[in-house]
């Protein structure tokens, strides 16, 4: 029996990497995540196959811009090994690595972005440590539960 699927939310900044971008390439690791319970969450969580909402962060309309799916299982993020990227950790080797991705593919790009300021109306019901409305959060990686990802995607504007 295969194990039941999972539902993430995937945050980026649109101006480094959007949904077109990911529409464009199709995959995609998703490197450069600095946080360890983002990290977390991608090396122990994720599994081939979970639903993953793509949300546009730091940007004039932020929002959940469309549809992805993890790729692969976590592997090491080869940019904390390069001295010239801005991700570099000097801390980590290949055979101790600290920061781990997955690949993720693109599904679907919502007609409209599902605002942050729409998803706010529904705090409530999404419940209080849903990390996108919870106060001070910053996570750029959060699991979504089944619920959830039901609520949020029937705010997807035809």
């Amino acid at each position: 029996m295969s194990p039941r699927k999972r539902y993430w939310m995937m945050k980026s900044e649109p101006d480094a990497f959007s949904i077109d971008d990911l529409a464009r390439v199709g995959t995609e690791p998703w490197n450069g995540v600095r946080n360890y319970q983002a990290r977390n969450f991608m090396r122990d969580g994720m599994q081939v196959g979970d639903g993953v909402m793509f949300y546009h962060s730091n940007c004039k309309v932020p929002g959940i811009a469309g549809l992805a799916r993890v790729a692969s299982h976590a592997y090491p993020d080869s940019t904390q090994f390069d001295p010239k990227s801005h991700y570099f950790d000097p801390k980590a080797t290949p055979e101790a690595p600290r920061w781990f991705l997955v690949d993720v593919a693109f599904e679907r790009k919502f007609k409209q972005v599902i605002a942050l300021e729409d998803i706010r109306q529904h705090a409530d019901a999404l419940g209080e440590g849903f990390a996108l409305t919870a106060r001070g959060s910053r996570l750029s990686v959060f699991p979504v539960t089944t619920a959830q990802w039901k609520l949020l995607l029937g705010l997807e504007k035809p």
